[in-house]
């Protein structure tokens, strides 16, 4: 089987089990995910990055000059170091071919890397990627974060739950219920702690990113990424996926963000305005 074919695979077994939704966004809100009570901002292209199309994007995270990245499929997930200075790849580390790779984020000295349906959290270090230990949990494993102030990693698992755990132990402390105007937002998947205290989360199969505040749920800003859709060739967007992965590039207001697939990483800043000649 390809990686599209397994691809396909994947993702219409995700799709069925949320077939029952009427929308047509991949959230329970409507499309577009707009709101009169929040802002939606959208994204400056501040640079392009080229890289390989073989990444089926999971996790996406910024420790130091370095960007982790974690991708997914069974067979052909893997987790790797990239130096963000030259964007030349450190380390790679192949999963088992039974494991489904999702969300990853930095904790200290350790990398944690999250998976879909096996329940399964890896412990690595996070200079060599080499596995510690492992740790298991219910549910789906979709995107993972760490908020270093509040000593505890973020997590999603494809509803509109966010559960908080503990770095260490990896154990469940409690959960927020995201919302924008008091209705559900459906399908959070790779998350990004940010520096102002926010969880940045992609929403499964649309070019959406809510902006969170955790303690509450609260989406405060949507994000807009379909510019950067646009911006590729149709060459370029022919064999991209979905939306997908999103990372703070530290003590600024830029991020990278990129899609599973895509042949590109963007930094961008999020802005209220859109910049002149993009609509």
């Amino acid at each position: 089987m390809t990686a599209r074919a397994r691809t396909f695979a994947a993702l219409l077994t995700s799709a069925l089990a949320v077939a029952a939704c009427s929308c047509t966004s991949g959230s329970s809100t409507p499309i577009p995910a707009t709101s009169d009570s929040v802002p939606t901002l959208t994204t400056e292209i501040v640079r392009e990055y080229d890289r390989g199309d073989d990444a089926f994007t999971q996790g996406f995270e910024i420790d130091g000059d370095v960007l982790y990245e974690g991708t997914g499929l069974e067979g052909s997930s893997f987790v790797r170091r990239t130096s963000l200075g030259s964007m030349t790849e450190l380390e790679r580390v192949d999963l088992p071919s039974d494991l489904f790779g999702e969300g990853i984020t930095v904790d200290g000295d350790t990398l944690w890397q999250i998976t879909w349906q096996n329940g399964v959290a890896i412990a690595r270090d996070r200079d060599t990627l080499a596995e510690q230990r492992r740790v298991n949990y219910d549910g789906e494993g979709w995107g993972l974060c760490s908020q270093a102030p509040d000593d505890r990693l973020v997590m999603s698992d494809g509803s509109s739950t966010l559960t908080f755990r503990d770095p260490t132990s990896f154990d469940a402390q409690g959960t927020v219920d995201v919302t924008l105007d008091g209705n559900p937002v459906e399908r959070l998947n790779e998350l990004e702690c940010a520096d102002d205290g926010s969880v940045y989360a992609n929403v499964w199969q649309t070019f959406d990113i809510m902006r969170i505040a955790p303690e509450t749920g609260n989406v405060t800003a949507v994000i807009d990424g379909t510019p950067l859709w646009d911006s590729m060739p149709a060459s370029e967007r022919s064999g991209a996926d979905v939306f997908n992965g999103i990372a703070q590039i530290p003590g600024t207001d830029r991020f990278l963000v990129t899609g599973k697939y895509w042949p590109k990483i963007f930094e961008v800043r999020f802005t209220d305005t859109a910049p002149v000649g993009q609509n």
